[in-house]
């Protein structure tokens, strides 16, 4: 989430909030943003998150469980970790089909 606050030189009158939210997606515009990630460490931060659920499962604490698959699929890593896996699938289909 990104806060763009307003100008100095505007009045606090002619804008009614002071600030709007932008939200960013997993994925960038930026062919080179795509490039830049470390993916190493998104696949540690995904690891780390699916290692917890595992224990928080054996243990029986099903809250922990909801909240850490909450935010699993909420995180910026599971996002683009699951957007980088659907690409590399539907890649390998299109290598088959044009053979």
């Amino acid at each position: 989430m990104v806060l763009h606050t307003r100008e100095l030189d505007e009045s606090a009158y002619a804008t009614k909030q002071m600030t709007t939210v932008k939200t960013v997606g997993a994925v960038s515009s930026e062919a080179a943003e795509w490039y830049a990630i470390d993916w190493q460490a998104i696949h540690q931060n995904v690891r780390r998150l699916q290692v917890r659920i595992v224990q928080a499962t054996k243990a029986g604490r099903w809250n922990k469980v909801k909240s850490l698959q909450r935010l699993l699929t909420h995180s910026y890593s599971g996002k683009v970790l699951a957007v980088r896996r659907v690409t590399e699938i539907l890649a390998r289909k299109l290598q088959v089909w044009t053979r």
